[in-house]
C-alpha cells in the first residue's frame, strides 16, 4: 500500500540522518579535518604505564586512524599469514616492491571505547592484492569516516565499503585498480558532506574525483583530475561564502562544487617549479584555506586562499599574493604531516627533520622555527587541546608545545611502537595506534 511505502521510504531517511555528538571524532584529523577538539580532557602526559589505560592488539597491520563515534573506536586492518611488519623508509628499499602473492583479509574492527574490548569486527574482502606497497605502507591506510549511523571504508584500489555501527553491510563498491608511483601504494582517505561520500584516487593511471550517493553507493559524479599519484585527503571547507570540496595536487589546487562537481576556482603550480606529489591535507578557517601543491619546500608554495574564490587565482610571476590569496610562503610546505591550524597560528612539522615551525596564521610571518630535540621523522600529523599541541614522531615519541608564539617545550612522552597513524581524540582519551597495536591514554 502507499502508506507502507512512505512509511518505510521514512524509515530509511531517518537511519541515514546523522547523530554525531560533541566529542566524536569521526574522520581523519576528526571535526572539519582540523586535528583540534575543544572538548577533550586527555592527559598531557603519559608513557608505558603512566595514564595507559588499556591497549588492544589488532590483527594485521594497518595506518588508517582509529575514529571515535559515540561509544565505539572503529579502525580497518589488512590480514595475511605471511606479511611483514612495516618499516621505517629506506631509500634501497624502492623499486623491490611487488604485488603480494598472498591472499588478504581486509577487516573493520570495532571496539568499546571504554575498555578496548571486542564489539564486533568483520572480513569485507579477501583477495590477493591488486596492487604492491612498498617499505613502511600497509593495505589499510586509509582512514573511515562516520556520519553517526554507518561507517564508511575506502581501502584504496580495493573498494569502498558501508557497513552500520552494528557490523551490518549496507552497500560495498569497486572503483577500479591503478597503478601508483615506485609500488607506493595508497594513501587518500574518504569524506562526508551532506548526503556524499568523496573519494579522490589519484594514480598514474586516471585519475579522478568521485561523489557516492552514502545511502546506496551510487555514483553522482566523477572529474577527471589532472594529476599523477598523490595521497593526500579531499578536504571539506565550509566557509563563509559555502561549501567546497578542496583537493591538492602536484599540478594545480581546486576547489569542486558539492552538488555537481563543477570546478569554483583552481590555483595552479607557479611556472618554472617542478612538481612533486602531495601528501599532506588542508587545513582552514571560515575564511581562510591553508594549503600546498606539493611535498618539498623550495619547489611549491603553501598557499593562502580567501574564502569566495573564483575562477583562475593563479599567482603570476613574482607574486605572493592577489585578490584571492592572502599570503603565500615557498619554505612552509608540509612534506607529510598535515599543519595545524590553532587559535591564531599555523605549525608545520618537517618530516625527515626534528622542525616544528611556527607562521602568524594571518599574515604568514614566520614567528619561529625550533628543533624538537631527539625527534625522529614525523608522518602523523600534529594536533592540538587546551592550549598545546602534540607532535608524534615514528618512534613514538610526543613532544607536547605550549601553543602561542613563543616556543615553549612542556614535555615529552614516550610508548616504544612505530607511529605512522595520526591519533583521534575523544572526551576524555587519547587514542595512538601503532604498527599492530591501539593503546588508549585517560587520566
Amino acid at each position: 500500500m502507499a502508506w507502507k511505502r512512505i512509511l518505510n521510504l521514512l524509515f530509511v531517511v531517518a537511519c541515514f540522518q546523522g547523530s554525531l555528538v560533541a566529542g566524536d571524532w569521526p574522520q581523519f584529523r576528526g571535526p572539519n579535518n582540523s586535528g583540534v577538539c575543544s572538548e577533550s580532557q586527555a592527559p598531557s602526559q603519559w608513557n608505558d604505564t603512566k595514564n595507559l589505560a588499556w591497549t588492544q592488539k589488532i590483527p594485521g597491520y594497518g595506518w588508517s586512524s582509529p575514529i571515535v563515534v559515540g561509544d565505539k573506536i572503529i579502525v580497518t586492518t589488512a590480514v595475511s599469514e605471511k606479511q611483514k611488519r612495516p618499516q621505517p623508509f629506506s631509500f634501497g628499499m624502492l623499486g623491490k616492491v611487488k604485488p603480494s602473492d598472498t591472499v588478504y583479509r581486509w577487516e573493520i574492527h570495532c571496539l568499546d571505547r571504554k575498555n578496548g574490548k571486542a564489539l564486533w569486527s568483520q572480513t569485507v574482502l579477501e583477495r590477493k592484492p591488486t596492487i604492491a606497497v612498498t617499505f613502511g605502507n600497509t593495505y589499510a591506510s586509509e582512514t573511515p569516516v562516520s556520519d553517526g549511523v554507518c561507517v564508511y571504508v575506502y581501502f584504496g584500489m580495493h573498494g569502498v565499503y558501508c557497513y552500520n555501527l552494528d557490523g551490518k553491510e549496507v552497500w560495498q563498491r569497486d572503483l577500479g585498480t591503478y597503478k601508483m608511483l615506485m609500488n607506493w601504494g595508497t594513501g587518500s582517505s574518504p569524506t562526508l558532506e551532506g548526503d556524499r561520500l568523496f573519494i579522490l584516487c589519484d594514480n598514474d593511471e586516471k585519475s579522478f574525483l568521485v561523489a557516492l550517493d552514502k545511502k546506496t553507493g551510487k555514483e553522482l559524479w566523477r572529474v577527471t583530475h589532472d594529476e599523477k599519484s598523490n595521497w593526500t585527503t579531499p578536504f571539506v571547507w565550509r566557509n563563509k561564502v559555502r561549501v567546497e570540496i578542496v583537493t591538492a595536487g602536484s599540478n594545480a589546487v581546486r576547489s569542486y562544487a558539492p552538488a555537481d562537481g563543477k570546478i569554483l576556482w583552481e590555483l595552479k603550480r607557479p611556472a618554472g617549479r617542478s612538481p612533486s606529489f602531495v601528501n599532506a591535507t588542508p587545513v582552514a578557517s571560515e575564511s581562510m584555506l591553508y594549503v600546498a601543491a606539493g611535498s618539498n619546500p623550495g619547489r611549491s608554495p603553501l598557499w593562502v586562499v580567501k574564502a569566495g574564490a573564483s575562477g583562475d587565482v593563479s599567482l603570476k610571476p613574482g607574486e605572493t599574493s592577489n585578490a584571492s590569496i592572502a599570503w603565500s610562503n615557498i619554505k612552509a610546505c608540509p612534506p607529510m604531516a598535515s599543519p595545524l591550524l590553532y587559535k591564531e597560528y599555523l605549525y608545520i612539522l618537517m618530516q625527515n627533520s626534528n622542525l616544528l615551525m611556527c607562521l602568524d596564521a594571518r599574515t604568514g610571518k614566520e614567528v619561529y622555527k625550533e628543533r624538537l630535540p631527539g625527534a625522529k621523522s614525523f608522518t602523523a600529523s600534529p594536533w592540538a587541546h587546551d592550549g598545546k599541541l602534540y607532535c608524534l614522531d615514528e618512534d613514538g615519541k610526543t613532544f607536547v608545545v605550549r601553543a602561542g608564539p613563543k616556543f615553549e617545550l612542556l614535555g615529552k612522552n614516550e610508548i616504544k611502537d612505530m607511529f605512522w597513524s595520526t591519533p583521534a581524540l575523544s572526551q576524555d582519551a587519547l587514542y595512538l595506534r601503532g604498527a599492530d597495536r591501539l593503546y588508549c591514554i585517560r587520566r
